[in-house]
């Protein structure tokens, strides 16, 4: 299993200087992927593009870019752009939002989300390999063509949940990337319906790309309350709270890879072996020390040593 960073964290005060500084520092320290998700004004896919100018092999990727905040013909030129940036090493990683977001927010009906994902595919995806795209759906539509800043196009994912939405991935994407979920939910749902939809669509084995907070300490049960209250949100949306049930926990806290050295390198084999390819931290700590040694777990898991 690949291990990556999952650098949203660092949205917490947006900092393309921090945030690149992260990534060059990832790469140095032998991860695989840099991932960053778009919670914040600061955009994901340029930041990245940016952000990512100073590393040479690190894969940088969205986690996620939503779609309905962005029509699927300019997801494809940020896309693009940030492909030719990095030299082909970026992933572009969509997701759906939530119900509440998207109608308390941005003040939009959520309505035929797998129609919706589907018709952004058919534009997106023709465009990012060909440059055109001729698209008329119920939701998205678009009849064009231009020239590409790379020919090489960038890999695509989904956050992919549910039955449906995990085929579309499998059958016609890259793979998922996952939140909430942790090694059950990945073994008895996520992996055989996606590895099924990829098989039965004739396409390899898609990437499943698992992202949870990693955390060593000598003090699991505060660390675990912290986690429980800043990231209570996530177990209220019924997405997130479907995989947590499959797990048996309340929140996010109670699948986090928390306490000892051990205990955290025992969580990561699970994940592995449970049929994920990657694994994308969010590294927590209370103190440098802590954040030192959760790295550097992280480290020698990947490296065996």
């Amino acid at each position: 299993m690949r291990v990556g960073i999952n650098g949203t964290d660092k949205l917490l005060a947006p900092d393309l200087r921090v945030i690149a500084t992260d990534i060059e520092q990832a790469e140095a320290d032998g991860f695989t992927a840099y991932w960053l998700a778009q919670t914040t004004l600061l955009d994901a896919i340029s930041g990245l593009a940016i952000a990512a100018s100073g590393s040479n092999t690190i894969t940088v990727g969205t986690a996620v870019v939503p779609t309905w905040t962005r029509h699927p013909q300019v997801a494809a030129a940020a896309a693009l752009t940030a492909q030719a940036a990095t030299g082909g090493r970026f992933v572009l990683g969509l997701g759906l939002l939530h119900k509440p977001v998207v109608e308390n927010y941005l003040h939009m009906t959520w309505e035929r989300p797998i129609r919706h994902m589907l018709d952004y595919l058919d534009v997106l995806q023709p465009l990012l390999t060909d440059g055109a795209a001729d698209h008329t759906g119920e939701v998205w539509s678009y009849t064009g063509s231009s020239v590409r800043p790379t020919s090489d196009p960038p890999k695509v994912m989904l956050a992919a949940l549910g039955e449906q939405m995990l085929k579309i991935a499998g059958r016609r994407t890259d793979g998922t990337i996952l939140w909430c979920v942790g090694p059950k939910t990945i073994e008895r749902q996520i992996a055989p319906i996606i590895n099924g939809a990829a098989g039965d669509a004739g396409r390899p084995d898609p990437a499943i790309v698992c992202s949870l907070p990693v955390w060593v300490t000598d003090n699991p049960e505060a660390a675990r309350h912290f986690l429980a209250q800043i990231l209570a949100m996530y177990a209220t949306l019924p997405s997130y709270r479907a995989m947590l049930d499959i797990e048996g926990v309340h929140g996010i806290d109670g699948i986090a890879l928390v306490g000892s050295e051990q205990e955290v390198a025992d969580g990561l084999a699970a994940v592995a072996e449970s049929g994920a390819t990657d694994f994308a931290a969010v590294v927590m700590g209370g103190n440098p020390d802590e954040l030192g040694r959760t790295r550097h777990t992280l480290q020698t898991f990947m490296t065996g040593v």
